[in-house]
C-alpha cells in the first residue's frame, strides 16, 4: 500500500495549492444544494423523518467540523516560545569577586605566578546561517536560522526572532537543497512554535558532512507544502 501513502499527500496539497479555487468553488455548490433544498422542500422532509435526517446528519457533522477546525484553526492560533541559546564546551561561569576585609585587604592569597586572565567565551566549531524566506505571498517567513556545531559532531539548529505562517503539522528540516524541502532531508521535529526563538538538536551521527546542509525549512507533512526556506552560507 505505498502507494497509497504517496497519494493521500498528493492530493491533499494539491487541494491546499488550489485552496482558493476549492473555496469559491465549495461555497458555490454550498448555495446551490441551499437553492435545491428550498425549492425540494428538504427541510420539511427532514422534520417528518427526524431520525433518518439525525442518521446522515450527524456523520457528517462528525467528520465535517473536525476537519475544518484542523484546517482553519492555524490561521487564528499563535504560540510563541523563547529558548536560550545552546550552551557552548569550554564556557566559563562569570568570575566570582573575593569578598575583601577592613581597608579592602583581600581575604583570599594572591597568586604568587603570572596576572590571571579571564577566559574567552566559546565560540563554536562551525556556525552557518540564513535568513528565512516564505514560499508565496501568503506563505511569509522571517528570522534567521542558525546550524551550531556545539561540540565535535554534534549539532543544534537554532532560529532566531523566528516568525512564520502557522499551519497544521510543521516539522522542521535540515535539507540538502538550498531552494527547499528535498530528498534526505534531516528531519528535526514537530514545529515548536510558529514564533520565538527555539532550538532543534539533530539526531546523532546524521551530520557525516556539514557541508551538505543547504536550508533549514519549515515543511507541512500532512499536505507535502513548502511553508518557508532559509538557504544557510557561511
Amino acid at each position: 500500500m505505498e502507494w497509497f501513502d504517496d497519494l493521500v499527500p498528493a492530493i491533499l496539497g494539491g487541494l491546499y495549492d488550489f485552496r482558493v479555487p476549492v473555496a469559491i468553488a465549495s461555497v458555490l455548490a454550498a448555495g446551490g444544494l441551499a437553492v435545491l433544498a428550498l425549492r425540494r422542500d428538504w427541510l420539511g422532509r427532514a422534520r417528518r423523518h427526524p431520525r433518518a435526517s439525525a442518521a446522515v446528519l450527524v456523520p457528517l457533522l462528525a467528520v465535517a467540523l473536525p476537519v475544518a477546525w484542523y484546517l482553519a484553526s492555524p490561521l487564528v492560533l499563535t504560540a510563541s516560545i523563547n529558548e536560550p541559546p545552546p550552551v557552548l564546551p569550554g564556557a566559563s561561569p562569570p568570575a566570582s569577586v573575593a569578598p575583601s576585609g577592613p581597608a579592602g585587604a583581600s581575604l583570599t592569597p594572591r597568586p604568587s605566578g603570572p596576572a590571571a586572565t579571564p577566559s574567552a567565551p566559546a565560540t563554536s566549531l562551525l556556525a552557518r546561517s540564513g535568513a528565512f524566506q516564505g514560499s508565496d505571498d501568503f506563505h511569509f517567513g522571517r528570522g534567521t536560522a542558525r546550524l551550531i556545531e556545539t561540540a565535535p559532531g554534534s549539532f543544534v539548529v537554532r532560529l532566531e526572532d523566528f516568525a512564520v505562517r502557522n499551519g497544521p503539522d510543521l516539522y522542521v528540516y535540515l535539507s540538502p537543497d538550498a531552494t527547499g524541502y528535498a530528498e534526505g532531508a534531516i528531519e528535526l521535529g514537530r514545529l515548536k512554535a510558529d514564533t520565538g526563538n527555539q532550538n532543534y538538536a539533530l539526531p546523532t551521527g546524521t551530520l557525516s558532512d556539514p557541508s551538505r546542509a543547504a536550508s533549514v525549512v519549515i515543511w507541512c507533512k500532512q499536505f507535502s507544502h513548502l511553508f518557508a526556506t532559509a538557504p544557510l552560507a557561511g
